[in-house]
């Protein structure tokens, strides 16, 4: 009963895409509806004045490229914390945590002046590169790593393996659905960000889905078809990423919870 309360918005969300505009507000609600123009409003959307294919490739370009490279830089990072010891570690490891604590918006201005001197201002790759390493990331893989067991670490070391084979052929495998996990959220967060592609880009073929949302959403404010036509467009491979790997996301929930 209450997950059909939540989804009643996203389901009314997808039916006014589908509507012409002087059905949207009509009383009762029209769930399904009487006169449709989904082809016209999508094909508004995605190939109008603002073409969404544009910002949908730079979106996914951006959110798995910043995910891939995310996900390997706080693995290592987790797997060194928790599998290899060196001088101060532990101290190092607790500098990394309260980094954390610093709010985002009191880097914007270093960061901003930094990509403005070195050339990564208004680009994608200054984009990727913001997010290459999330302290929560890490922090989250190392409780991971450290639950494997040493035995596992020994027998490869007696076996002759380095850390580096020990990292992608004992530890990464045995810790894949936290992985899965982290990518997932990885790609939903950096799909949603507004805020750095807002600060960092500038040129408009390069805006991202959530900078586009918000110039189409300016320009068609009155048109709530389009604009939810435009919604469920944004929203759609977010819907697609979980519906693929929440079997993942479940498992690294159950893996983390059991102990021993």
């Amino acid at each position: 009963m209450f997950s059909i309360m939540f989804l009643l918005p996203f389901i009314w969300m997808l039916s006014t895409s589908f509507k012409i505009e002087a059905d949207v507000f009509t009383f009762p609600v029209q769930w399904i509806p009487e006169r449709w123009n989904g082809f016209e409003n999508y094909k508004e959307v995605w190939f109008g004045q603002f073409p969404f294919y544009i910002y949908y490739w730079n979106s996914i370009k951006v959110a798995v490229s910043t995910t891939l490279l995310s996900v390997v830089v706080s693995a290592l990072a987790a797997y060194g914390f928790s599998k290899v010891r060196f001088p101060a570690g532990k101290w190092l490891f607790l500098i990394v945590l309260a980094t954390y604590m610093v709010p985002p918006q009191a880097m914007l201005v270093p960061q901003f002046i930094l990509y403005r001197n070195i050339g990564l201002f208004d680009s994608h790759l200054g984009l990727v590169l913001l997010g290459s390493f999330s302290v929560l990331g890490t922090f989250m893989l190392r409780q991971f790593f450290m639950g494997i067991h040493t035995d596992y670490i020994d027998a490869a070391k007696i076996d002759g393996a380095g850390h580096w084979r020990i990292f992608w052929s004992v530890a990464m495998p045995i810790v894949r659905p936290a992985i899965a996990t982290y990518a997932i959220l990885r790609f939903i967060w950096t799909w949603n960000d507004y805020q750095n592609p807002l600060i960092f880009l500038r040129t408009d073929s390069l805006y991202t889905i959530q900078l586009a949302m918000q110039k189409f959403t300016t320009i068609n404010g009155e048109f709530y078809s389009l604009i939810m036509a435009a919604a469920v467009s944004a929203i759609l491979p977010l819907v697609i990423v979980f519906i693929i790997g929440q079997k993942q996301v479940i498992e690294g929930i159950a893996q983390g919870g059991v102990k021993g």
